[in-house]
C-alpha cells in the first residue's frame, strides 16, 4: 500500500516509490481531508496502476476531471463561494464522469448544448467558467495533465443587456406609489443623474455636486452636477436608510403602479435615454454615467435617430448670406 495518514494534518497521503523497468517511479500527493480510508484506497490502486502503465509505456499521463476536482474542492474549502461551486460541479457529474482532462473542452461542449434549453445562458456560462477554472487549478497546482486543459475550452458569450426604457410621466406614476420618503429621493436621483444604486447609497455632496468615491482606495471616481430638479432633496443628504429599503420600497411601488417587469437599474437607462433624446453625445452620455467602455454606451445609439436626421440633414447644406 503506497497510503499512510498524516496524523497533524488530519489527510491521507499517497506516496509512490517503485523501480519499475530499471526507472525509478515516485510520486506523492495530499489527499482530499474529507476523503475516507476506503476512498484513500481506491485512489491508490488507480493511481499505482495509472504510475506503472506510464512506466512501461502502456498509456500516457492522463488525468482524470473528477481527480482535478477532488484537488480543487479540497484547496478552496476557505472560500465563501465553496458550497456553491460545490453544488454547480456536483451538478456536472454526469457530463465529466470518466472524463479525462484533455477531453474538457468536448465536455464542455456538450454541458453548454445539453443546458441551452433548460437554464439561462448566465448559468451555464458560470458553471463552464467553474469548471474550467477547477482544472485549470488542478494542472497548475497538483501537476495533474500534461498541458492547459482549458486552453481550448470556450466559454458561452452572455449578451444579458436590458432594453427596458421608462419616461418621465411612468417615473412619476411609481413614485406616487412609494410610501418611503427615503426611496423615493433615490428614485429621483437615479432618473437625474443616471447613477446605480449603489452610487447613490455612497454618494457625497460637495459643492453643488455628487460626488462618488471608489470604495477600495477613497479616491473620486465620479462628480456630477446637481440638477435644479433634486435641491429639495440634498438639503439632508445622505440618504438615512438600508440599500434594501430602498429596492423593497421600489419594487411594490412599480408592482402597485403597473411596472413589475421594471428594475431599478432601468432609471439609469430612462436617464440615458433623456440625454440622448435632447441631443446630448454619446461620448458626454458615456462620461455622465460612468461607463470605462465605450461599447456599453452604444446601447443607446438605437435612441438618437432625431439627432443623426438633423445631422445628415446638413450636408450639402448653405449658409444664407449675411
Amino acid at each position: 500500500m503506497s497510503i499512510h495518514r498524516d496524523t497533524k494534518r488530519g489527510q491521507f497521503v499517497f506516496e509512490f516509490d517503485r523501480t519499475i523497468e530499471g526507472q525509478r517511479v515516485r510520486s506523492r500527493s495530499r489527499l482530499p481531508k474529507a476523503w475516507t480510508r476506503t476512498e484513500a484506497d481506491a485512489f491508490d490502486r488507480k493511481e499505482s496502476a495509472r504510475l506503472y502503465a506510464l512506466a512501461t509505456g502502456v498509456a500516457r499521463n492522463r488525468a482524470l476531471i473528477e481527480d482535478a476536482i477532488s484537488f480543487y474542492m479540497a484547496d478552496k474549502k476557505h472560500l465563501k463561494t465553496f458550497k456553491e461551486a460545490m453544488r454547480n460541479l456536483s451538478a456536472l457529474y454526469g457530463y465529466y464522469k470518466g472524463r479525462y482532462l484533455d477531453e474538457l473542452p468536448e465536455v464542455t461542449a456538450r454541458i453548454a448544448e445539453a443546458e441551452s434549453a433548460t437554464f439561462a445562458p448566465a448559468s451555464t456560462r458560470y458553471k463552464i467558467a467553474l469548471l474550467r477554472a477547477a482544472c485549470r487549478w488542478a494542472w497548475k497546482k497538483h501537476g495533474l495533465g500534461e498541458s492547459d486543459p482549458g486552453s481550448r475550452v470556450q466559454v458561452p458569450v452572455v449578451r444579458n443587456e436590458r432594453h427596458v426604457y421608462i419616461r418621465l410621466p411612468d417615473l412619476h406614476r411609481i413614485l406616487r406609489k412609494c410610501r418611503n420618503a427615503q426611496a423615493r429621493a433615490a428614485i429621483v436621483v437615479a432618473f437625474y443623474t443616471g447613477m446605480r444604486l449603489s452610487e447613490i447609497m455612497r454618494a457625497t455632496v460637495d459643492d453643488g455636486a455628487f460626488v462618488v468615491l471608489d470604495t477600495k482606495n477613497g479616491t473620486a471616481i465620479k462628480k456630477l452636477p446637481i440638477h435644479p430638479k433634486l435641491a429639495r432633496y440634498v438639503r439632508n443628504w445622505p440618504l438615512k436608510c438600508a440599500k434594501i429599503t430602498v429596492q423593497s420600497n421600489f419594487q411594490k411601488a412599480r408592482t402597485a403602479a403597473g411596472y413589475p417587469h421594471v428594475h431599478f437599474h432601468d432609471i439609469r437607462h430612462a436617464a440615458a435615454s433623456e440625454l440622448v433624446n435632447a441631443g446630448v453625445d454619446l461620448y458626454t452620455v458615456g462620461a455622465i454615467l460612468g461607463h470605462k467602455d465605450p461599447r456599453s454606451t452604444k446601447r443607446y445609439a438605437h435612441l438618437n435617430t432625431e439627432s443623426l436626421a438633423n445631422a445628415i440633414a446638413r450636408i450639402g447644406a448653405q449658409k444664407k448670406a449675411g
